[in-house]
């Protein structure tokens, strides 16, 4: 009885944990912690933080209230700084903590639940039905089979990537990745990724064409191409994959500065250009998606309405910059073409709208496929397409004629009329073949009309008499053959076979020629590395080792040659060696000194291009150490901050940058608030603000953990005590002073001497015993 109520009670006390944990996350309100508005901008969410991270830090402010502040202030900053995080809160109230603790109780419950009603004693014998019915309901209408993946899932992939996960029976990982499986494919499946899922005991033809000798195993495919997932299977890892199969160069990134020359590019590309203005600071993974999907008919354009360089193009389109807004523009850049403005954009009304707008309203012809979709067969006498074609010359710019051809085409909307144009220099045979046999025609533009009777390029058309000048008298009579058109479709008198246009957008021959052999060299990697890697693995062995034991050979025999030169070699020589060795630097001459030579130490610039790979998503257990430089500075200190890291550089996970202190000081000193004990940063109001010099400073960041470590140029004792009270670095009041004498006695100190105790510091770098300041995350480097 007393174990009974003892649970009782222990039920009773874990009940009111959970609720006191859902009231406190309840009354946590991220806007009214920093002081902002639901509205606040990036911009203002971002410097109300670092005004009260100045203000309650635990290091600056006594209160004894100030550590639990400060941690609300980063806690607030974390959820409001991510867009989805953001999101998140403002539809469901909270930024997905509390989410997160309920799918693991769910996951623990499923667990249990599966394990019992699965694990049963039959009076014949143990079934263990690890398969169930449950995750049959999940995969079940994702399932694949082999001539479905070939027929279908392969030619799809060049419009859409795929996910597809490999499972089987008696996997035990197969039931663990269920729930977030699930959860992924609802997510993605709505943004138009395709999912699959291949069954390795039935499919094994499938799963071994796949390469996927093991369960559970998660693909991506792209373009016929095959990419294996292999990090953990969480959510944020899996979307991160699939939007690493999706090319770099989908979407351009759009700002005042060029989005002229963007949307002019269609008389080139012969493509609209389609514009998205949203507020996220990286482009939207849905919109990635369209952009490949109809990377074919359209070029697109993301515009962040955050920047500072896109008030322009919003206040010209007049953009609502708190609605995400998708525009379309063709042949007029000043105005759009169609609009489309929604808080929760579907990935259906954005195919909807695109698909609306596909063409030009006067679309060149550049390929026999382009003229199959714009000018398609005559189906029956109710499906009658006629295509209205301007012949003429090619110009860098608009030509009047064409001009007023787009009017007209404006003006005259049709569903049974499209209006094209083609460049008779580009497409002599397909020019010549509708304009007569006379000298009236040279060197000016005609209209012809024409309908389709067959894909084997037989047509009916007309060509107007008179060249197309462009003139009232030109658009009145073409309208009048139109409106006849209507009514008597045997106007079309003549009758001519047209040639195939020429693709003139196609690579020229030799590109087509690399693009053929790349991809011929990548599929047969692919099937000798990645398909049949095991039944080839014998062959391969026995290849090589024969060039090992050859180039071995020759290796050795070569190096054995060079010595016995350099020992036979004539004392003159010996001379002339140590003659020049006299012109070395003076750190050469040192024996005991470990010299880097060229390209020992790879140390690379941090810039807005590598800033991604080599810190924000850094691998575990990675860490990137940076120097900072300027530009007068950066040979004399590369040289010092390379013979200190080179007995370092053996350790795979440390990676070397530098960091130009000209081009990114707002970043630095936005770190630096982080280590007020250990740089403090002056008052940004302060005149002298600018003027500091962080050249020497080392920081070694862990992208991974979101922490650094700092190393700051220790002064030499003498110095200090020469300059005074110039000795205190943070202090800006006597920067004159500081001038002063060093300009009249004193001088600068070597700037190699910066750097005289950086060794020390990467060895307590590797021992871990180093202070780590950690941030809520990293800025964008701009």
């Amino acid at each position: 009885m007393e174990v009974k109520k003892l649970s009782i009670s222990w039920q009773f006390l874990i009940v009111l944990v959970l609720i006191l944990r859902i009231l406190s996350a309840l009354d946590f309100d991220p806007y009214r912690v920093l002081g902002v508005s639901r509205t606040a901008s990036q911009a203002d969410i971002k410097k109300a933080y670092k005004k009260l991270a100045r203000e309650w830090h635990p290091d600056k402010n006594k209160d004894p209230g100030a550590e639990d502040k400060f941690i609300q202030i980063s806690k607030a900053y974390e959820i409001l700084s991510n867009e989805e995080k953001r999101s998140h809160y403002d539809h469901y109230g909270d930024a997905g903590e509390s989410q997160g603790f309920q799918k693991q109780q769910q996951q623990r419950e499923y667990r249990f639940r599966h394990f019992h009603e699965n694990f049963y004693f039959d009076e014949s014998f143990f079934h263990f039905p690890f398969n169930s019915e449950r995750r049959d309901s999940i995969d079940e209408k994702y399932l694949l089979h082999f001539s479905h993946y070939v027929n279908e899932v392969v030619p799809d992939s060049f419009k859409k990537p795929y996910l597809i996960k490999i499972t089987s029976d008696w996997c035990f990982s197969c039931i663990h990745i269920e729930p977030v499986w699930k959860e992924v494919v609802q997510e993605l499946e709505g943004l138009g990724v395709g999912i699959g899922v291949v069954h390795a005991g039935y499919e094994r033809r499938l799963a071994h064409h796949l390469g996927a000798h093991s369960t559970p195993s998660i693909l991506g495919i792209i373009n016929g191409k095959i990419s294996f997932f292999h990090n953990a299977v969480v959510r944020e890892n899996l979307r991160q994959f699939v939007e690493s199969l999706l090319p770099g160069n989908l979407v351009e990134k759009v700002t005042n500065k060029n989005y002229v020359r963007f949307l002019s590019g269609w008389q080139q590309e012969n493509k609209p250009r389609v514009l998205l203005f949203d507020q996220m600071p990286t482009v939207p993974l849905l919109y990635k998606l369209t952009a490949f999907a109809y990377k074919d008919y359209l070029s697109f354009g993301y515009v962040y309405v955050g920047l500072r360089g896109a008030e322009e193009m919003t206040r010209q389109y007049n953009v609502n910059v708190y609605t995400p807004t998708i525009l379309i523009f063709k042949e007029h850049i000043h105005k759009p073409a169609d609009v489309i403005q929604a808080r929760g954009m579907k990935r259906q009304v954005i195919d909807d709208f695109i698909t609306q707008n596909k063409y030009l309203l006067a679309a060149r012809l550049t390929s026999q496929k382009l003229f199959h979709e714009l000018c398609p067969v005559k189906r029956s006498h109710r499906q009658r397409k006629y295509c209205v074609v301007l012949l003429t010359a090619e110009a860098t710019k608009l030509s009047k004629p064409f001009e007023a051809f787009l009017s007209f085409a404006l003006a005259n909307t049709q569903d049974t009329v499209r209006f094209v144009h083609v460049y008779s220099n580009r497409q002599q045979e397909f020019a010549s073949t509708l304009l007569p046999d006379s000298d009236t025609f040279q060197g000016k533009s005609a209209v012809s009309i024409l309908e389709r009777r067959n894909t084997a390029g037989r047509v009916v058309y007309k060509t107007l008499e008179d060249p197309w000048t462009g003139s009232e008298s030109d658009k009145f009579i073409l309208l009048g053959y139109l409106d006849q058109l209507r009514k008597d479709p045997a106007l079309l008198s003549s009758e001519a076979v047209l040639p195939d246009l020429t693709d003139e957008l196609a690579p020229i021959f030799l590109l087509r020629w690399l693009y053929s052999a790349s991809d011929y060299i990548s599929d047969c990697w692919d099937s000798v590395f990645h398909n049949n890697w095991r039944e080839m693995m014998p062959l391969l062995s026995l290849v090589f080792s024969a060039l090992f034991i050859l180039f071995g050979t020759v290796i050795v025999q070569a190096f054995s040659d060079s010595n016995e030169e350099r020992e036979s070699s004539p004392p003159d020589k010996e001379e002339a060696r140590e003659k020049t060795g006299k012109a070395e630097p003076s750190f050469t001459k040192e024996p005991s000194s470990k010299i880097p030579k060229k390209g020992f130490v790879e140390v690379t610039e941090l810039t807005d291009i590598t800033y991604t790979s080599n810190l924000v998503r850094l691998r575990p257990g990675h860490m990137n150490v940076v120097l900072i430089l300027s530009n007068s500075t950066k040979t004399s200190l590369l040289q010092k901050f390379a013979l200190e890291v080179y007995s370092f550089t053996g350790s795979s996970c440390l990676h070397f940058s530098f960091l130009s202190l000209d081009k990114h000081r707002e970043w630095l000193e936005y770190l630096l608030e982080f280590a007020q004990d250990a740089a403090p940063i002056p008052n940004q109001y302060d005149k002298h603000f600018m003027e500091r010099d962080y050249t020497g400073y080392v920081l070694a960041l862990n992208g991974h953990k979101k922490y650094f470590c700092l190393f700051k140029p220790q002064k030499a004792v003498e110095e200090e005590e020469a300059m005074g009270p110039c000795s205190d670095f943070d202090s800006s009041l006597h920067l004159g002073e500081c001038r002063g004498k060093s300009s009249s006695g004193l001088g600068p100190r070597p700037i190699k001497g910066k750097l005289s105790k950086l060794s020390l510091w990467m060895e307590r770098l590797l021992e871990g015993s180093l202070q780590r300041f950690y941030i809520p995350s990293w800025p964008d480097l701009d």
